[in-house]
């Protein structure tokens, strides 16, 4: 499969002196805590056919868990991402830029873009924001009417000059084949699963546009309650250009 290094740099550097105290489980997010009390989110991704890498993750050192990310167990690479997550997108951390729209300073005249996952409405990306674009394809996993299927990337991203990916792609395992399909275009990652790690960039990545987690207790007791609204207990924050 593509290379993996996505993920090599997501897990390099993580901490044994930080364990995973808590998941919360949601029909569309994982939230994991750390000892330290920091929470991060990613997309709960359904998808057991494989076995666990750890019976829990609950306990692990963060540096142990985060190896999770791996796995082929879609359930516990979505936990481990939100572990990640925690550690990285958080209230303070002095490489981020709060409060920045996905889209902010990027010129869509003319251009042809791709969207991977139906990110109309969220990520603050709009259709109006859209309509200056030459060409749109918005391709997803659960097309909605106008989408194409995912498989459409492999005939669309090439000819693209802006892609705009979900960070819910790490958890799948399909983001090393977007980005290098991508290679040729200005990437941004968006959505609450992605990771805002500086080094990421070196991947040809111009913006992560992730979420840092403000409020987590309510957040924690809404998410298995099915009333989970992202905005509510977070603010978006942004690396890259």
């Amino acid at each position: 499969m593509a290379d993996m290094q996505y993920y090599e740099i997501l897990t390099a550097g993580l901490p044994d002196k930080l364990s995973i105290a808590r998941l919360v489980y949601g029909v569309s997010w994982t939230a994991a805590v750390l000892s330290d009390g920091r929470t991060g989110v990613a997309m709960h991704t359904i998808g057991e056919s494989r076995p666990r890498l750890f019976t829990t993750l609950i306990g692990l050192p963060l540096c142990e868990a985060g190896k999770a990310v791996f796995s082929w167990n879609m359930e516990e690479a979505g936990e481990a991402l939100a572990a990640i997550n925690a550690y990285y997108n958080h209230p303070g951390c002095g490489f981020v830029r709060q409060e920045v729209k996905t889209l902010d300073g990027i010129d869509l005249a003319g251009r042809t873009v791709g969207m991977i996952g139906h990110m109309i409405g969220h990520s603050n990306i709009t259709e109006e924001l859209l309509r200056p674009a030459k060409n749109v394809y918005i391709m997803d996993r659960e097309p909605k009417p106008g989408d194409y299927p995912d498989s459409a990337c492999e005939y669309f991203l090439p000819s693209c000059d802006l892609v705009i990916i979900t960070g819910s792609a790490a958890i799948n395992k399909t983001l090393p084949r977007l980005l290098e399909l991508s290679r040729n275009a200005e990437v941004v990652l968006a959505g609450p699963s992605v990771t805002c790690k500086p080094s990421l960039l070196e991947l040809g990545i111009r913006r992560l546009n992730a979420r840092v987690i403000t409020d987590p207790e309510p957040m924690l007791l809404a998410i298995p309650e099915k009333r989970m609204s992202i905005n509510a207990w977070s603010v978006p924050a942004q690396i890259g250009e």
